[in-house]
């Protein structure tokens, strides 16, 4: 936001293993869309910083990092992107997954993004939820996270502290779509929605 304008912004929201790291990834890729997870902006971070280290603080004591200095970090890695002109905030929609997760950054985030929609990607069978969380754990060889109360932890956290995010938006902003399908339907159904809007139509075509 290096001219004062927010970004126009959409969410990829969901429950761990509901798929929108990957939704998020797949819409990223098309021109005129710019992907940002908040995982990224972690394993990015540049611990020598003083935003770093200041995130180690947290981090090595086994702390949750508070909400305004995530975002903070957030706000660091996105300007730095827009600096190096991968993003163009002129003429790009900003994609965002796991940011913001809980209410109090929504209201910090109010004052740098334009929401025009939020995908709630819904999968109401906990069990495939846990699954998907097992399948991922082992691919990316992190077992300690394939562990049934690890998985179990994730759920409970994600349905105190982040699913009454949803309650801080218009209910017309919210697109509720079935993470039950391909990953391919999930895809279709999330671009329906998009190419409908009127900020769409309205934006660049090139």
């Amino acid at each position: 936001m290096i001219d004062g304008r927010r970004y126009d912004t959409f969410l990829i929201f969901g429950a761990p293993g509901s798929g929108k790291g990957t939704q998020g990834q797949v819409l990223g890729r098309v021109p005129r869309f710019f992907h940002c997870a908040c995982g990224d902006v972690f394993r990015s971070l540049d611990t020598r910083s003083t935003l770093g280290q200041e995130f180690l603080r947290y981090s090595s004591e086994g702390l949750l990092v508070p909400d305004d200095l995530t975002v903070r970090l957030w706000k660091t890695k996105i300007e730095a992107q827009e600096q190096s002109d991968l993003f163009k905030a002129d003429i790009d929609f900003l994609v965002l997954d796991g940011i913001p997760r809980n209410v109090e950054q929504v209201q910090i985030m109010e004052e740098y993004v334009n929401v025009h929609q939020v995908f709630h990607l819904t999968l109401k069978n906990r069990d495939e939820l846990a699954r998907r969380l097992r399948k991922r754990a082992l691919k990316d060889n992190r077992l300690d996270d394939a562990s049934e109360s690890v998985i179990k932890q994730r759920l409970e956290l994600y349905d105190a502290e982040t699913k009454p995010m949803l309650e801080k938006y218009d209910e017309g902003l919210i697109s509720h779509i079935d993470a039950s399908q391909h990953p391919a339907e999930v895809m279709l159904d999330i671009l329906k929605v998009v190419v409908k809007l009127d900020v769409f139509k309205n934006a660049p075509k090139v």
